[in-house]
């Protein structure tokens, strides 16, 4: 397996640990617009009624998965020219697909819009998360910088 690729699965957890930190803090203390966290919502969504231990386990093994492999199309798509702006921009760009296609499965609406408009800012923030650690991950190991590399 390419390098590039295992590197970006690699850093893509590492961004989809970050997300999910913040995305389940803001769960927790009842800052999260959403009804419950997407990833969960999914798999109760493709599974049907599972006890929560099971669409929790599920539902954390899809994201980290989703976002390992997410990593390595970047990663081998960009090879070494990854940085902090590109992953911003892979994030928007998975942030988009999300809001036009899993959302809408979700029954959310477009952009959560079924729901409320602070859905898409809140999700947005998150992969804006996952793109930034992505991108300064990436681009740190190309580079061995020692701070987020803007190339």
């Amino acid at each position: 397996m390419d390098t590039n690729v295992k590197r970006g699965f690699g850093y893509g957890l590492l961004a989809t640990l970050g997300m999910t930190l913040i995305m389940l803090t803001s769960t927790a203390l009842q800052l999260s617009p959403m009804p419950e966290p997407i990833p969960i919502a999914l798999v109760r969504w493709a599974f049907g009624v599972l006890p929560m231990p099971a669409l929790i386990i599920l539902g954390m093994l899809a994201h980290f998965f989703y976002g390992g492999v997410a990593g390595s199309i970047l990663a081998w798509l960009l090879k070494d020219r990854a940085n902090l702006w590109l992953g911003f921009g892979w994030g928007v760009l998975l942030w988009l697909g999300m809001e036009l296609v899993f959302l809408p499965l979700l029954g959310w609406g477009l952009f959560g819009s079924a729901i409320t408009p602070k859905i898409a800012v809140a999700t947005l923030i998150l992969h804006l998360i996952y793109g930034g650690i992505l991108g300064w991950g990436l681009s740190w190991h190309y580079h061995k910088r020692t701070f987020a590399p803007i190339n």
